[in-house]
Formats: C-alpha cells, sequence, structure tokens
C-alpha cells in the first residue's frame, strides 16, 4: 500500500487565470488523474461576462459558494504572471473564505506555477495575501510541488488551518470589480 494510497483525497476548488489554463490542465492531469492526491473541482476557464450579475458582495461570495464549492474543503490558487488581478479568482477566494449554514470555510493555499517561478513580478491576489503571514497565517503560499506527496502535505496543511487558524482567516476586503 502506497503512503498515498493511504491518505484522504480532498475536495479541492482550483482559481486560476483562464491565460494559464494549459498549465493548470497539466496540474490538475498530474495530481488528480496520474496521482490521485485531490479531487479538482472549478468554474473553467469558459466563463464569458460575469458569472453573477450582481454588485451585491455578501450574494456573489453566498452564489459562487453554493453553485461552485459546496462540497470542496480546500482552494488552491495556482499563482501565474496576471492571478493577482483578475476579478473572478478574487470572488472565488471571497466564496472559499466564507461560512455558511451549509458549508464551512475552505482551507487556502497558493501555489506558484512553473511560468512564473522566476518572474521577479509575481504576486498573490490581494485576499491571498491578506490571509499568508509567515508560520502563523491562515494560508500559505507554497513553490510547484515536486511529487504528490509534497502536495498532499500542503492540501493537508490548509485543510486544518479551517480549525487550528480560524481565527487567522481573513475576508474583510471589498470584492474586486474589475480586472487589474
Amino acid at each position: 500500500m502506497s503512503l498515498l494510497a493511504s491518505r484522504t483525497r480532498r475536495k479541492c476548488f482550483i482559481s486560476y487565470h483562464h491565460a494559464d489554463e494549459a498549465e493548470v490542465e497539466r496540474f490538475i492531469q498530474t495530481f488528480d488523474h496520474d496521482r490521485d492526491v485531490l479531487i479538482a473541482r472549478g468554474i473553467g476557464a469558459s466563463m464569458s461576462g460575469d458569472i453573477i450579475n450582481s454588485t451585491n458582495e455578501d450574494y456573489i461570495k453566498s452564489q459562487i459558494r453554493e453553485r461552485y464549492l459546496r462540497d470542496t474543503t480546500v482552494t488552491i490558487v495556482l499563482v501565474g504572471r496576471e492571478t493577482w488581478g483578475r476579478k473572478f479568482v478574487d470572488w472565488e477566494v471571497g466564496a472559499s473564505l466564507r461560512n455558511t449554514t451549509t458549508a464551512s470555510a475552505s482551507g487556502l493555499l497558493a501555489i506558484t506555477l512553473p511560468s512564473a517561478a522566476d518572474y521577479s513580478g509575481k504576486k498573490l491576489p490581494a485576499r491571498v495575501e491578506d490571509n499568508v503571514n509567515g508560520e502563523t497565517g491562515y494560508a500559505k503560499w507554497w513553490k510547484y510541488p515536486t511529487s504528490g506527496a509534497a502536495l498532499a502535505d500542503l492540501i493537508e496543511t490548509a485543510y486544518a488551518a479551517r480549525t487550528e487558524r480560524a481565527e487567522q482567516r481573513s475576508n474583510s476586503r471589498p470584492l474586486r470589480m474589475r480586472n487589474a
């Protein structure tokens, strides 16, 4: 029995900028389909226009939570060069950090995609940055995992933060209403 076979495969919502779709597909193929580390969920890059036609922030977050995040426990933000400025990424993270009557807030982790690893201008989306604070923050920002076991450990760390560091969760920033 392998080490990964003894771990729980968490349902993870994958948040990303559509420009990085090819790398995201490789990530999902590698870690969901080939190595069975996670069960990937997401909205998809084929969205056109606003997925929620509203400017009411509570409504937007509740709709994303109900429609797309309902059965996930960890949100993974795959960070490319432009991810920081995408409104849909911000909306997805805002919704995943929300406790509701039907779902607890998700764990959160950010992983730099290989194409952005050496890019000096890379940065996190602001709402993710609000939650990253060294060893004590709710979320962590990691390099791209080199193995299935490494990713499984990152996911478990984010999953445990849901209860162990819940008081560190920050979701008070206004939602981004346009792309940077």
